[in-house]
């Protein structure tokens, strides 16, 4: 993977855990803003408590938007060991695809004369007939 790629994947990543956190936050501040509503709306003696209604199922994903972008927890261990061993593993492999087919740094080529290039320049234009001089670049 190139650097490129792995800076996208940590940019994608971190914008998730912002994402969650916003999400946390708000979560939060609308959850105080029910229960004070709640506090200072009791019915004379009543203690009726709503507040916690619309909370649990937003709270429930949250909670699923959680899982999404840490995983389960206890779950981390085995998910980098295997993460870990599918790399060696693919490390592995490619390293005996590619084992022998390294070439050698190539040779400068010879540099090439005037006379040289107008022979094949000859030869091209034997080739086609519609060749014209301003074709070259």
């Amino acid at each position: 993977m190139e650097e490129d790629q792995i800076y996208r994947q940590a940019k994608k990543k971190v914008k998730a855990k912002k994402g969650f956190y916003a999400h946390l936050g708000s979560y939060i501040a609308v959850g105080i803003f029910f229960l004070a509503m709640n506090l200072l709306t009791f019915k004379d003696g009543g203690h009726e408590i709503w507040f916690m209604y619309p909370m649990l199922p937003w709270g429930v994903g949250l909670l699923i938007h959680y899982f999404a972008i840490f995983g389960l927890p206890g779950n981390r261990a085995m998910s980098d060991k295997w993460e870990e061993q599918e790399m060696q593993k693919e490390l592995d492999r490619l390293r005996r695809k590619y084992q022998g087919r390294l070439e050698a740094p190539q040779e400068e080529p010879e540099s090439l004369d005037l006379d040289t290039l107008n022979k094949e320049k000859e030869k091209i234009k034997e080739k086609r007939s519609d060749w014209r001089d301003e074709d070259l670049v």
